[in-house]
């Protein structure tokens, strides 16, 4: 089956809000095994979109359009879309008594232009929104669906979930099994070593770029749920085989749930220090259920006085090597560890910008610790784009990555080794500044 997906509404291309909505669809159809051919957006303009719904009809077999099924003279979608599929629209007494009710509930009267949310298709469906006045429809015509929904995103989101997913998967006549693969590194060289299982029919495997690591969604159409997920475990191990541990975990939210799972499994605790990221690091692995097991202190250290009140850094480290360096995050890993009694400790001091760099350190570098049985290593990460945001989210990334192969027992790739009985020593401290220095003269 193939889909294609219509936002409707004139503020869409005004740019006054965000289109949420196609983002979700798009990955939704995708784990249905839908292809999705385009997306497209169209203002409210009876004649535009009843052309572009025409055209649309005769290219695939789904359309799936979200908003324009409010109570306003320019909501058209509905009554456009039902004369397209040769319906029309009746009064529906049940659609207008919930609507009423809600508006007494909430100490409104309606109007009367309300009445039109309360049209639903004569030949199609109505498709029932428990989460807001404006029911969604469903048109047929020669093997051509139609679904509409509302543009309000949780609105949308329910209506998709509770009624039109179970609709396009009973259309199917098959059972769906996916499996997606969480996967560190950038998104240009993931897909190029992955591009060939990316063109199977069955299972499919779609890729998802996402700040510093990749999401492959395997999908299998199957006779049963068992079948389904024999297909995606056979299919995921040839990612794994081509990937490696590059694959860190299958269907968690992120990186920061499967360091805490780790952490737990291995009996861990862990501590952070943070500079340029001002307490990201700590805010994601808070955000895991359960993570006070094992999380129970964070350092946001963001002036020079801070990082030596709190972790011990040596001022005269900071004053030869520069508070952005690796010797400082050495020291601000080794010390949040001691300070906190916590088995892993993870550092970050680095340049956000948009200001603040020079030549050794232009915007964007930033220096990564992460310190286990008196050892700190440290790695440096270099964001060519000077977008703060960017410089902050790829650090409090790159850092778990960190904390998540020392929870695993491993030594973090591409990093270099300072002892805590050597964090003083200067011959020690200068060859540690200069392996990262030397990268960029």
């Amino acid at each position: 089956m193939t889909a294609e997906i219509i936002s409707v509404g004139t503020e869409l291309l005004l740019g006054n809000i965000l289109n949420t909505n196609a983002q979700y669809l798009s990955r939704e159809l995708a784990d249905l095994g839908i292809t999705v051919q385009r997306e497209s957006t169209i203002g409210d303009n009876h004649d535009r979109l009843a052309d572009f719904v025409n055209e649309a009809k005769s290219r695939c077999d789904l359309l799936v359009f979200t908003g324009g099924l409010g109570p306003t003279a320019d909501d058209l979608t509905k009554e456009t879309v039902a004369a397209c599929f040769g319906d029309e629209l009746v009064f529906d007494a049940s659609e207008w008594e919930k609507i009423t009710g809600y508006f007494a509930r909430t100490g409104r009267e309606t109007t009367p232009n309300n009445r039109k949310q309360a049209m639903v298709p004569a030949k199609g469906h109505k498709i029932i929104n428990n989460h807001g006045t404006a029911p969604g429809a469903w048109f047929e015509q020669d093997g051509r669906c139609a679904v509409l929904m509302p543009g309000v995103p949780h609105e949308m989101k329910a209506m998709w979930t509770e009624s039109v997913r179970p609709l396009l998967l009973a259309r199917q006549n098959c059972t769906l099994h996916s499996v997606t693969l969480r996967v560190l590194g950038g998104e240009s060289d993931i897909e190029y070593r992955v591009r060939d299982l990316l063109e199977n029919p069955n299972p499919t495997a779609a890729i998802y770029c996402k700040t510093g690591e990749c999401e492959i969604r395997i999908t299998a159409r199957a006779r049963s749920d068992e079948d389904g997920e024999k297909m995606c475990r056979a299919y995921a191990k040839k990612f794994y085989d081509t990937l490696g541990d590059a694959v860190y975990d299958e269907d968690v939210a992120g990186l920061e749930e499967t360091v805490v799972d780790t952490l737990k499994e291995k009996g861990l605790t862990i501590s952070t220090a943070e500079s340029c990221t001002g307490g990201l690091i700590a805010q994601r692995l808070t955000s895991v259920s359960g993570s006070s097991e094992v999380f129970g202190y964070g350092f946001v250290t963001y002036w020079k006085q801070a990082k030596t009140k709190l972790v011990g850094v040596d001022p005269a480290v900071i004053g030869k090597y520069n508070v952005v360096s690796a010797p400082v995050a050495a020291q601000m890993a080794l010390g949040a560890a001691a300070a906190s009694g916590a088995d892993i400790a993870l550092s970050v001091t680095g340049v956000a910008g948009p200001t603040g760099g020079d030549e050794v350190r232009p915007v964007g570098t930033v220096y990564l610790g992460a310190a286990r049985d008196g050892v700190a290593y440290v790695k440096k990460l270099f964001v060519t784009r000077p977008d703060r945001a960017l410089v902050r989210a790829r650090a409090a990334q790159a850092a778990l990555e960190l904390g998540l192969r020392l929870a695993q027992g491993k030594i973090p790739e591409g990093t270099q080794a300072l002892t805590a009985a050597r964090q003083s020593d200067d011959a020690a401290l200068a060859a540690l500044d200069r392996a990262f220095v030397r990268e960029t003269s």
